[in-house]
């Protein structure tokens, strides 16, 4: 079935670090509005914003004080409503986080929780007793440390799966539900076009709060996994939707850790009335970081191709290899050293012409790099200093930290947004919140706006290349090479119509043999080199788009 937003093209706005409008050294909503008539050139139909409400940033915006109101440092809400106007005006759509895992531990709820027992708040939030003086139990937290904060006053522990200062909402509690669907339909009325639902895989806890395995006896257990998609999770998804997302033509999309292929029918299914689209995490394995860095094409292959197959006829993908809490994909999957442009180039054409929405994450498109640190005060994110802490106990050293966190720290997707050369990448007038990277000199949007073999003008390519052919949209998707090294392959098929995406994901260079896939009356639409030099092999980090026939 066709839908606005599968035939639409996303990008991603972490605010805080995309274009500061007055000279304070922050991205905001104002500098937001001024760069759309870019976003608009670059063929963008729907824009995906980062928090931007009222939060003490504990976790940069997703510790929420406010769901109705907008942090100062991004603006009021009065800039807000314009810029969803001119996005509006533009004939593109919005979308916000939706941050209802948890809030800030300032939000007005959490206050009358924590300020007794008997408050009609209380169960609002999680709270249990102790066990034996210690925590309920023994569960390690998303961000390290214990999941549990003692709260002295009424002499029990909140529950909370990221920080501290993010207390778990409690959504066994209807009259919480109840206000969470109001501030939603607040912003719908007001016009936005979706929601983007943040860590919606732990909306429902293990029943018991029991105790998980602990065989290495270490104090608060990895437990990643109890924290994910129990049983009953669904039928929240479908109060939210019977109560808020039907009645309104919007787009939704699920933050879904731990979510495999063989299940996704039932979140995104067109008869569930359930979401538009989840982001699954298989192929960036976010809370793995020691694993995965640069993965074999035939993991890739396994993983991509499952979930194609699975939503094939069924429901929709969201695509994307960029976020912002994952490190530039360039660097993690590419060559920087040696083939910057080629292997951004070659890992956009790899992802972007499947099916499925794809998502652009802010400075993806000129292929943006990871930066450098020197020390612990290098760092912002909350997740990066508790791991540096743990490592430093374990007896790592501080070079070894760096480099394990210059690889896998999420302060690599928040460095500010690089549009020129001119001093601090022309993100701001002012000293930037976060030190951009150093490279933003050679690589900027500025440089590559004119260049017709820009990384820049290759997104471009794609966008324009998908949306002329409803193939690249709706077509089936056909893995073909499945057992090649090297070469990621798989044709879209509608109609008549077929296609063939081709992507070399190595520094070598490639050959197949005809007999296995025959390239006779394909023509070469697109690529990230300038030439062909020979059908049959490829060049590293070559891509290609093949149209058959006509």
């Amino acid at each position: 079935m066709a839908n606005w937003w599968k035939e639409a093209v996303a990008y991603q706005i972490y605010p805080r670090s995309f274009k500061d409008s007055n000279g304070d050294g922050i991205g905001d909503l104002n500098g937001i509005t001024e760069k759309l008539d870019y976003l608009k050139d670059l063929g963008i139909d729907l824009i995906w914003i980062c928090p931007m409400y009222k939060s003490p940033n504990d976790d940069n915006g997703y510790d929420i004080s406010d769901y109705q109101q907008i942090m100062a440092e991004f603006g009021t809400m009065a800039d807000f409503d314009r810029l969803l106007a001119e996005v509006h005006a533009r004939s593109m759509r919005l979308i916000i986080d939706l941050v209802v895992n948890h809030t800030s531990d300032e939000h007005p709820w959490f206050l009358e929780s924590r300020s007794s027992r008997d408050n009609p708040k209380r169960d609002w939030y999680i709270w249990r007793d102790g066990k034996s003086a210690m925590e309920p139990n023994n569960w390690e937290g998303i961000f390290k440390g214990s999941t549990w904060e003692y709260d002295p006053k009424t002499e029990q522990y909140f529950l909370h799966l990221f920080t501290r200062r993010q207390p778990d909402l409690n959504w066994e509690n209807k009259e919480m539900r109840t206000a969470v669907y109001d501030m939603m339909r607040w912003w719908l009325d007001k016009g936005i076009d979706g929601f983007r639902i943040d860590a919606i895989a732990h909306l429902k806890k293990e029943p018991q709060f029991a105790d998980v395995p602990n065989p290495d006896g270490l104090r608060y257990a990895p437990s990643m996994q109890s924290h994910l998609n129990y049983d009953g999770l669904l039928d929240y998804v479908d109060d939210m939707s019977r109560s808020v997302l039907s009645h309104y033509d919007i787009v939704t999309v699920g933050e879904m850790n731990g979510l495999y292929a063989d299940r996704a029918e039932e979140w995104v299914g067109e008869h569930r009335n359930r979401l538009s689209m989840v982001f699954q995490f298989e192929h960036v394995r976010l809370w793995e970081p020691e694993e995965g860095l640069r993965p074999e094409p035939g993991v890739l292959k396994k993983i991509f191709t499952a979930w194609q197959e699975a939503l094939e006829g069924k429901g929709w993908n969201a695509l994307y290899v960029e976020n912002h809490d994952l490190t530039r994909i360039t660097s993690r999957w590419g060559d920087t050293e040696h083939h910057w442009r080629e292997s951004a180039t070659c890992i956009a054409a790899l992802y972007f012409l499947m099916q499925g929405t794809p998502f652009i994450y802010q400075g993806q498109e000129i292929g943006m790099t990871n930066t450098r640190f020197g020390g612990i005060e290098d760092f912002d994110d909350v997740s990066a200093k508790n791991m540096w802490r743990e490592l430093a106990a374990q007896g790592r050293s501080e070079e070894e930290i760096i480099a394990f966190l210059t690889n896998t720290g999420r302060d690599n997707s928040r460095t500010p947004m690089q549009w020129s050369s001119w001093p601090n990448a022309g993100f701001s007038d002012g000293e930037p919140w976060f030190p951009v990277n150093p490279n933003y000199e050679m690589i900027n949007v500025a440089s590559q706006q004119q260049d017709p073999d820009s990384v820049l003008n290759f997104y471009r390519a794609l966008i324009q290349l998908r949306r002329q052919e409803r193939a690249l949209i709706y077509g089936r998707y056909v893995l073909e090479l499945a057992e090649h090294s090297q070469i990621y392959a798989y044709r879209r098929v509608l109609a008549g119509e077929q296609f063939l995406v081709l992507s070399n994901m190595s520094s070598k260079s490639a050959r197949w043999p005809e007999e296995e896939l025959s390239l006779k009356s394909a023509r070469c639409l697109l690529g990230n080199y300038p030439q062909e030099d020979e059908a049959y092999r490829l060049h590293p980090w070559e891509a290609r788009i093949y149209k058959y026939g006509g």
